[in-house]
């Protein structure tokens, strides 16, 4: 029989109750004396990895923005690494200068993707608005970008170099260019152009010029740079005092040589990306994570009242149009 408790026993003589184990990240009890625990506790001495790229963003006057296919994967548009992404459905060897120069089929198929992903809509996301923003606060003179999303001029960037084309016009290349080089009459068009003819039963279409090869207006495995371009991508990354690298893998060349360049000039290199690169050794900063997470924080924190965006930030209402949304592709 359990030992009766005596009517008049006080509560604490009551056999005491086992307790709830803390949970694992319950913080210690404070064993100060009384009349010092009204000072706080030691803050954690590590800034937030957002608050120390609003530093770095302070430190700088003239940043270019550098981005690659992780900034615009939170607008649905996976990049060619990720699992689920177009390349799952498509085999990207086949994708190849030469090989769409050479063959019919592989052209058709070409076509068949590209006619599949016009009708997905994509919007730019916090990390577009964000690069826009930082623009407008005068702190970076612009953007050189590997993505042919167009969704850094969605956002409202007005000094954007597409390094590797736009996905949303397409041009002749030539009846055989060679070399990875096209070598077309000059056509130009917007995409809907070839949406238009695939719609109409075409399932190559040629160019209304010259009859030459049409292809997407953007740079494929084996294909050569456009010089021109290259060479304002170039200028422009010279230009500035600091690269702040967002989303990109920096591997790809030539674009990844640029930040290399810049650096050994005597820029500064910040890394924003979520996987490690060629490059983290060589940077003054590098912060892992989400591009659309960190980079609006850390605009945010690092915009002081007398740094103010020339209009309102992107993010923000305003009277402005709206932009008609991208398209993915890839």
């Amino acid at each position: 029989m359990p030992t009766p408790v005596p009517a008049d026993a006080s509560a604490d003589a009551r056999p005491a109750l086992p307790r709830a184990p803390a949970p694992a990240d319950a913080r210690p009890p404070d064993t100060r004396p009384a009349d010092a625990r009204t000072t706080p506790l030691p803050a954690d001495p590590t800034p937030a990895p957002h608050a120390r790229l609003a530093a770095w963003l302070r430190a700088h006057e003239r940043i270019v923005v550098f981005t690659g296919a992780g900034v615009s994967t939170a607008s649905g548009i996976p990049d060619f690494r990720s699992a689920g992404g177009i390349w799952d459905r498509y085999d990207p060897r086949r994708f190849t200068f030469s090989r769409y120069v050479g063959s019919h089929e592989v052209r058709a198929e070409a076509w068949r993707m590209r006619r599949e992903l016009w009708g997905q809509r994509t919007r730019p996301n916090a990390a577009h608005r964000a690069v826009t923003d930082l623009e407008r606060t005068g702190r970076a003179i612009g953007t050189v970008t590997q993505n042919i999303d167009g969704l850094h001029d969605d956002a409202g960037a007005r000094a954007v170099i597409e390094l590797h084309g736009s996905a949303r016009r397409v041009c002749c290349i030539g009846a055989r260019p060679r070399s990875g080089t096209p070598a077309g009459c000059g056509f130009l068009a917007p995409a809907d152009w070839a949406l238009a003819r695939l719609e109409a039963g075409e399932v190559d279409p040629r160019c209304p010029r010259c009859g030459g090869i049409v292809k997407s207006a953007t740079v494929s495995f084996g294909q050569n740079v456009d010089p021109a371009v290259l060479a304002r991508a170039r200028e422009r990354v010279l230009a500035g005092s600091a690269v702040l690298a967002l989303g990109s893998s920096l591997r790809v060349q030539p674009a990844a040589s640029l930040p290399v360049e810049a650096v050994e000039r005597g820029a500064s290199l910040a890394v924003v990306n979520r996987d490690e690169t060629p490059l983290d050794a060589r940077a003054d900063l590098v912060v892992r994570g989400a591009v659309e997470h960190l980079l609006p924080a850390a605009v945010a924190a690092a915009t002081t009242p007398g740094d103010q965006p020339s209009s309102p930030p992107h993010h923000m209402p305003t009277t402005q149009r709206t932009p008609e949304p991208g398209r993915a592709l890839p």
